[in-house]
């Protein structure tokens, strides 16, 4: 199993696990919470079929990366992915992030420019800026996410029962786009993950992405949802146009949050297609 060591906590280091595949240009998935690396399957594959060299990692706190109860913040997420980015020594790369993860891919940007990047993917995006606030009417009041957190800590497991079932819409998509199965498997990687990450994280999405949206620089494709229930398109994929500068919109009719999962005829052939045309890659 390949490691990255990123840090540490008192006697331990806190390593990243990471997996990398194929040959060509390099695409890093970043996924999304509370699932892992793994969670990608059905885009790894097209991705090698396509001739990529595919790279997934665990955030911190999940899958078979270390379990630290320190670095829950945008910024040492994003160092984490940094760091891995120049330990493979990755050139001409494209950062693939959903959910949690496009808030990395933002903050990535943002932070350490795209001198190794020449494109982004965000999909179930959490930019611009989850919480409510008097410059930010069009967010979601910080009573939700005090509830969300009181859930975690009464009861975890019955906590991700109900987000999973609305990460998949499963009342209307179960049994059609998301097996009982595949929903199982689901709830046993996020029972597997830190039980500190799963708290943790609930304030990294409070994060205020609306200061590094202007610094991307690279051709951004934003695929979301018009049916995601946990990062409602009204209050993120529908305030991007405007804030990044060449922005393509693939909206999934119907789509939940996990549309990576539940609509692959619609999720792939979009990301492949934007991956292939570099027109604006090459005027750089």
């Amino acid at each position: 199993m390949a490691k990255l060591t990123v840090g540490r906590e008192n006697s331990d280091t806190i390593d990243i696990y990471y997996e990398d595949h194929g040959n060509g240009r390099p695409v890093v998935l970043i996924h999304g919470y509370p699932l892992n690396g793994a969670s990608w399957e059905k885009q790894q594959r097209d991705l090698l079929d396509a001739g990529y060299r595919v790279i997934t990692y665990d955030r911190r706190g999940f899958g078979n990366s270390s379990r630290p109860t320190v670095g829950y913040d945008y910024d040492t997420f994003t160092a984490d992915l940094h760091a891995l980015v120049e330990h493979l020594d990755l050139t001409d790369a494209i950062l693939v992030g959903f959910s949690m993860g496009s808030g990395e891919v933002t903050r990535y940007l943002s932070r350490y420019g795209s001198a190794r990047i020449t494109k982004a993917v965000l999909m179930g995006a959490i930019p611009p800026y989850l919480l409510e606030t008097d410059d930010n009417p069009e967010g979601v009041d910080q009573a939700v996410f005090d509830g969300i957190k009181a859930a975690v800590i009464a009861d975890r497991p019955a906590y991700f029962k109900d987000f999973l079932d609305n990460f998949y819409n499963v009342d209307v998509l179960g049994g059609t786009r998301i097996s009982e199965q595949a929903w199982q498997n689901s709830f046993n990687v996020a029972l597997a993950a830190s039980t500190h990450a799963a708290y943790a994280c609930v304030d990294t999405w409070l994060t205020d992405f609306r200061d590094d949206l202007p610094a991307i620089d690279v051709p951004v494709l934003l695929i979301h949802g018009d049916e995601d229930r946990i990062l409602p398109y009204s209050a993120t994929a529908a305030r991007l146009p405007g804030l990044i500068k060449d922005l393509t919109v693939v909206t999934v009719p119907g789509g939940p949050h996990n549309i990576a999962w539940t609509h692959p005829e619609i999720v792939n052939p979009a990301l492949l297609e934007f991956l292939a045309n570099d027109s604006d890659t090459n005027a750089r």
